[in-house]
């Protein structure tokens, strides 16, 4: 296990990596959950061997430290990203980020495009306000103090065994303002950063989930935009085959 220090606190955010060649694979998690749990399976596929793979659990999430003082917005969440990616000393990275995850990864390439080669992101959330069925809005309803007594246990009785093996290893106060930064957005959006940026971009979109919002102007810009069979959210559970093959650049 690896950490760097992300705040003037010296809280750390953790990650844990396998050796391998350049340029290293960076996998991001969404809110909630933990990049490990998520995605260590599809790195250790025959078709992804021999690269650099590093999981870091973002501020307030699984291994990394939460600290009561921090804002946990996106902006926030790229910035102790990019200490991870420092402090390993990895440049022109492969990044593969879920949900929320991609959103904090359009923003690290947009904030610091020497971090990144690459973005392959599963159903990241591009646009401010999603619906009122999305987790984030639920969860960022509670104001942050009811949230912190008592919503993120009825959150987790609702929520299923899946996605609250991980949640409850999240803390609440951190989990809470994460959803909440997701909900704001950023300025420009995280759908406005994605189509400028020049590094080559890819979006999963598991087919159960519904057509993506804006295909055509994504595809326009550059962006790969990939509908992957048999699965919803969580691509690289519900399709895991294909998921790979994406992130080995094959689809």
């Amino acid at each position: 296990m690896r950490q760097a220090r992300f705040d003037a606190q010296g809280s750390c955010v953790r990650w844990t990596e396998s050796e391998g060649a350049d340029p290293a694979r960076v996998y991001v998690h969404g809110l909630g959950a933990a990049s490990s749990v998520y995605h260590a399976h599809i790195a250790a596929r025959a078709e992804l061997s021999g690269c650099r793979s590093l999981f870091v659990d973002l501020p307030g999430h699984g291994i990394s430290d939460r600290p009561a003082d921090f804002g946990y917005s996106l902006e926030d969440h790229a910035d102790a990203l990019a200490a991870a990616l420092d402090a390993a000393g990895v440049t022109g990275a492969e990044i593969v980020a879920h949900s929320m995850g991609g959103s904090v990864a359009i923003v690290l390439a947009h904030r610091r495009g020497d971090l990144v080669s690459r973005l392959v992101l599963t159903e990241a959330n591009l646009d401010p306000d999603p619906a009122a069925t999305a987790g984030s809005s639920g969860i960022a309803a509670y104001e942050e103090e009811d949230y912190v007594a008592d919503g993120h246990a009825r959150v987790l009785d609702k929520v299923g065994p899946l996605w609250a093996a991980t949640m409850r290893l999240a803390d609440p106060r951190a989990l809470h303002r994460s959803a909440r930064g997701l909900v704001r957005g950023t300025s420009p959006t995280m759908r406005a950063m994605l189509t400028e940026l020049p590094v080559e971009r890819v979006f999963l979109q598991g087919a159960r989930s519904g057509e993506l919002l804006g295909t055509e102007e994504l595809m326009a810009s550059g962006v790969k935009v990939v509908t992957v069979p048999n699965a919803g959210h969580n691509v690289m559970f519900d399709n895991p085959e294909a998921f790979a093959s994406a992130v080995a650049g094959r689809r």
